[in-house]
C-alpha cells in the first residue's frame, strides 16, 4: 500500500481533513490501460476539509493535484475525487 500510504500523507498534510478516505479501486481495473499487475494505480478519494471553503470543484481538485502531484506523474493512472467542505459533509 505504498501509494495509497502516500496519498494519506500527502493530503492530510496539504489540507488538514476532518475526514479522509482513500480507495484503491485497481483490482477493478486489471487488464485495462494504465493497470499495473502490482496495483495502486486507481484511486477514489473523499476528502472532507475546511481547506475547501469557498472554493469550486475545480478549484478543490487543483489542490489535491498539486498535493499528489509526484504520484499523479508517477504512479496514479486515475484519481476519483469528491472533496467537501465539513458542512457540505453533514447536509
Amino acid at each position: 500500500m505504498r501509494v495509497r500510504n502516500a496519498i494519506e500523507s500527502k493530503l492530510t498534510a496539504a489540507l488538514n481533513p476532518v475526514h479522509l478516505e482513500v480507495i484503491d479501486n485497481s483490482a477493478k481495473h486489471a487488464g485495462h490501460a494504465g493497470a499495473r499487475p502490482e496495483g495502486e494505480s486507481h484511486f477514489a478519494v473523499v476528502v472532507v476539509s475546511s481547506a475547501f471553503e469557498g472554493q469550486n470543484r475545480v478549484q478543490r481538485q487543483r489542490l489535491v493535484y498539486a498535493a499528489l502531484a509526484e504520484e499523479m506523474a508517477n504512479n496514479i493512472h486515475a484519481l476519483e475525487l469528491k472533496t467537501l467542505t465539513p458542512e457540505e459533509s453533514r447536509a
